[in-house]
Formats: structure tokens, C-alpha cells, sequence
């Protein structure tokens, strides 16, 4: 017969002594530590090891000032051009007592040992100083600066712990504080170690984006729809699998998201949807290139400006009264657009105005083309036509003229402005030549009754 053997349900005896076997050698090693600080504390070395850090804080803070000048002398020039160079002079400068103080403390912890004095807390002092110091200027390397404190809170933690000792049996803690998650074991440890992994892949991510950005920015040979297309591409997938891969660190089964992405999918019909379409329409304007970075657009709901950014959600729009406005890309593709630069820069613009009845046509032609000359947002060269002065109407009171001739490039961005100043152009024309500008004339007719009119000189009926 052969036994079965049946595990036998966990009691609170059981989980208490798995608990304390598991905690009881971090425990140990925290005692002897504490033991040996005990130790130190009531001999006498303690007292000279005070000393001793005592007298290299003095002399490094009375010798602070002096380094400080011969740092601000030997320090090569400083160009705020580059970033890392006066950052690394700056950071370096404030470390100038910390430094001193750790030359110091090193010369002391020297000393003890030929004299056959314990150096354990001299040790550990002028070690954590110098971790700090270290930390603190390879930090100075990260531009971002909420990056840069991560950095060195972390690496200092890590530092500190492996000084005193403490690194082994706070590892052993935070992997023994663990759960099952499915088949998973998750532990604190490894969490904190996908977290940093997480914080390492992130950046790195950012940084290649930046590099990528800069390298598409100084590209000639792309045009603008191409390089956000290419760099909001590299991204995304720089993020995603920045994520991805320290998830898979901890130890999350990567194939467990199917599941995940079935609900983003029934998301995306339901709440996303806006979202997901906004994301889809910007691809489809970066690829089709209908609107482009620079382009002049006018939308259906009235809204004209230069086309700054392609986001992935929305466009950002800047009027001529330099307002910056996000506009979702769904419009763009679900909406009339009127792009002014899509094919040509080169715009065809016409300026309305009208004179009185009567008034000699040719002398009104000389007038608006005197005016257009005068103005100098028309284009010119071999792509320019000449400026036409029409007459499209006749009005109730006036003959109506349009100024029509080709913009410049930039003047085609600043439609107002440029109304503005040709309307203040023809008027100082056709004022100049004693052309009127008419206006409404109504006759009023009375049917019964009488109404006295008194004329006086330069009155007209």
C-alpha cells in the first residue's frame, strides 16, 4: 500500500513561524549592527572619532572660501551655450565643503588606523559624504530635473543601505513581503525593482525620442508632415515598450492582456470612441498630407490661423491675433477645410471698394493700382501676375470695384492685416485724385402736413 501524503491547511502557529523564519536573520543582522554601534559608542576611540570629524568639518569650513576662489579661477570658461558646463560649475561650487570635508575625514580615518584606533563610524561618515558627492554630480548629467532628483534619491537609498551594511537584510525583507497573483509570486522587492526598471526604461525612452526629434528637426530632405508623423511614431513605441519590457521584468505574463485588450477594444466602441477617431484622423492627415505644418487653413466653424502641430489628439491652430487654439483632428477630416497653402503659397486676393456714379473709371484704375504699389504685400517675380482693378456692379448708390492681385507667402497668413492696410491704401488714393466715396442716400417723402427746411451754405437737398 502506498501513503498518500495531504498537506495539511496552514494554522496561525504555521504562518507565525514561517514569518519569523524568514524575518529572524534580517533580525540578526540589524542586532549586530546595532551591537557593534553600542560597542563603538562606549570606548573611548568613539571620542577621538568624533574628534576627528569634528576637526576636518572645522578646517573644511574655514578653508571653504579660498577653494571656493580657486575653483572660480581654475574653472575653464563658461559658455551658457552648452548646458552641462556651467550646471557642472555651479553644482561643483556648492560641493566645495563637502569635498574638503571627505579629504579630510579620509586623512583622519588615515591617521587612526596607524595609531590602531577603531575608524567605524569615521569610515561610514566620510562613505556616505563621498557616495553623496558622486551621486549629486553624476545627476548633473540629467537634464530633466525631476529625472535628476529620482536619480539621486534612489542611488543614495541604495548607497546608504550598502554602507551601513543594511542592503542584504532589506532585501530579504522586501522579497519575503510577496503574494500570488494567479500562477505569479509578486513580492515587494520585485516590484520595486520593475518600478526602477520602469524609471531606467522611461528615460531612456525620452532621451531617444528627444535625439530623434532633433535629428528629424535638422532633416532637409523630409517634409514637415513626415517628421512629426516618423517622431510621434518612435514615441509611442519607445513608451509602449518601455512598459512593456519592465512588466515582463516583474514577471506579469505579458499573454494575460489579451484579455485586457479585449476590453480596450469594446472601450474604444463605446468611451474612446472620439478618442481612438481623433488618433486615426491625425495618422490619415500625416500620411495624406491634406494639412500640413505651415499650412493657412480656414474650418467650417469660421476658425482661420497657420497650422503649428500635428498632435496625436488634436492640432494646434494660431490665429492672426496670435491665440493658440487646439482643434480636434476629427474636424479636419469630417469638416469642410479651405487650405489656402496646400498647393501654392502663391494667393489670388481681391479687395472690394466702391466709388460715386459718374466718377471716370480709368482715373479709379489709376488710383487702385497706385494703392496696390504702394502696399508691400503683393508678390512680385516671375510667378507674380499683375494687379487688375474690376468692375463687378453696380450698387444702389456706388459703382462697384475689386483690387484684385496676388499675396506674398507671408501676407497670405495675415488675411486682416492685410484688408486693413490696402483699404487704408485706397483711401488715401482715391482721396488723393478727389474720387468719392459714396454712401446710402435715402429721399424722405411727406404725404400730408408741411416741414420748414432751412439751408445754409455747403448744405444740399
Amino acid at each position: 500500500d502506498t501513503a498518500l501524503q495531504v498537506d495539511e491547511p496552514a494554522t496561525t502557529d504555521t504562518v507565525i513561524e514561517d514569518i519569523t523564519s524568514s524575518v529572524s536573520p534580517i533580525l540578526e543582522s540589524f542586532t549586530e549592527f546595532t551591537h557593534q554601534m553600542m560597542v563603538q559608542a562606549s570606548s573611548t576611540d568613539t571620542i577621538y572619532q568624533i574628534l576627528v570629524i569634528a576637526i576636518a568639518f572645522g578646517i573644511a569650513l574655514i578653508a571653504q572660501k579660498p577653494l571656493s576662489r580657486l575653483v572660480d579661477y581654475a574653472w575653464p570658461m563658461i559658455d551658457e551655450k552648452h548646458y552641462f558646463l556651467p550646471k557642472a560649475y555651479r553644482v561643483f561650487r556648492r560641493l566645495v565643503l563637502h569635498i574638503a570635508s571627505v579629504i579630510g575625514l579620509w586623512i583622519g580615518l588615515r591617521g587612526l588606523q596607524i595609531q590602531g584606533i577603531g575608524n567605524d563610524i569615521v569610515l561610514i561618515v566620510a562613505s556616505l559624504l563621498q557616495a553623496w558627492i558622486l551621486i549629486r554630480l553624476f545627476s548633473t548629467f540629467v537634464r530633466d530635473p525631476i529625472w535628476s532628483r529620482t536619480f539621486a534619491a534612489v542611488a543614495w537609498v541604495i548607497a546608504a543601505l550598502s554602507i551601513t551594511r543594511l542592503l542584504d537584510p532589506t532585501i530579504e525583507i522586501l522579497d519575503s513581503l510577496a503574494f500570488n497573483l494567479g500562477d505569479t509570486r509578486l513580492s515587494v522587492l520585485m516590484v520595486l525593482n520593475g518600478a526602477a526598471m520602469l524609471v531606467i526604461l522611461l528615460w531612456s525612452a525620452s532621451l531617444i525620442t528627444r535625439f530623434a526629434h532633433s535629428r528629424l528637426t535638422h532633416s532637409k530632405s523630409m517634409t514637415p508632415s513626415v517628421k512629426t508623423l516618423l517622431g510621434q511614431t518612435v514615441r509611442i513605441g519607445s513608451f509602449f515598450f518601455a512598459i512593456m519590457f519592465a512588466m515582463n521584468i516583474i514577471g506579469v505574463d505579458l499573454t494575460a492582456f489579451a484579455v485586457f485588450s479585449g476590453a480596450i477594444g469594446v472601450g474604444i466602441g463605446f468611451g474612446l470612441q472620439a478618442i481612438f477617431s481623433n488618433l486615426v484622423a491625425g495618422i490619415i492627415m500625416l500620411i495624406e498630407q491634406s494639412v500640413k505644418v505651415g499650412d493657412f487653413v480656414e474650418l467650417e466653424s469660421g476658425l482661420t490661423g497657420e497650422v503649428k502641430e500635428i498632435n496625436i489628439r488634436a492640432t494646434l491652430v494660431r490665429t492672426g491675433m496670435n491665440v493658440d487654439i487646439l482643434v480636434p483632428n476629427s474636424e479636419f477630416i469630417n469638416s469642410r477645410v479651405t487650405n489656402w497653402t496646400l498647393r501654392d503659397a502663391f494667393v489670388r486676393t481681391k479687395i472690394p471698394f466702391g466709388v460715386a456714379y459718374g466718377t471716370d473709371k480709368e482715373l479709379v484704375k489709376k488710383a487702385a493700382l497706385e494703392a496696390a504699389d504702394s502696399v508691400p504685400h503683393m508678390l512680385t517675380g516671375e510667378n507674380a501676375s499683375p494687379p487688375q482693378v474690376w468692375l463687378v456692379g453696380f450698387g444702389e448708390s456706388s459703382l462697384d470695384f475689386e483690387l484684385v492681385l496676388m499675396l506674398k507667402p507671408d501676407a497670405v497668413k495675415r488675411p486682416g492685416a492685410v484688408k486693413a492696410d490696402y483699404n487704408w491704401a485706397l483711401e488715401t488714393a482715391l482721396s488723393k485724385y478727389g474720387i468719392e466715396i459714396p454712401f446710402p442716400q435715402r429721399d424722405l417723402n411727406m404725404r400730408t402736413g408741411t416741414l420748414p427746411i432751412n439751408l445754409t451754405s455747403g448744405d444740399s437737398a
